[in-house]
């Protein structure tokens, strides 16, 4: 079972205010912040549902090749409201909301590049 994950950023701030903005459509919130101060090597931000983050940014060199994250949502409007949260936030289109047939049948998701051009996506695999 998989308890956290994350992707590594170039830009701190523009990275942490995309994902409160994206993450924050489908329910997640910025939970946990801390400076390279504290950590002793970067800044960090974990995102998730309280009480524990388990999606984190971090401050770096980012992840080459890149990332693919996917977040799994209860509705297809979830989904929809990522992906209209994600471009507000400056992300870019890297397939709209829509069903993946070649996957299965009600599988529903929306793939958007961050800043850094990781593949972050939302998905459904609920027929509603």
């Amino acid at each position: 079972m998989i308890d956290h994950t994350g992707v590594v950023v170039s830009d701190f701030a523009k990275s942490r205010t995309f994902y409160e903005a994206t993450l924050g459509a489908i329910g997640y919130e910025k939970l946990m912040e801390f400076s390279k101060a504290i950590t002793g090597s970067t800044d960090v931000a974990g995102f998730g549902e309280p009480p524990k983050p388990d999606f984190w940014i971090s401050a770096g060199q980012p992840n080459q090749p890149v990332v693919h994250v996917a977040f799994r949502v209860n509705n297809r409007a979830l989904v929809d409201a990522f992906y209209a949260a994600a471009l507000a936030a400056g992300g870019r289109d890297n397939g709209a909301p829509g069903l993946r047939l070649h996957y299965h049948p009600n599988y529903y998701g929306a793939f958007v590049l961050d800043p850094d051009g990781h593949n972050i996506e939302a998905v459904c695999h609920d027929p509603v």
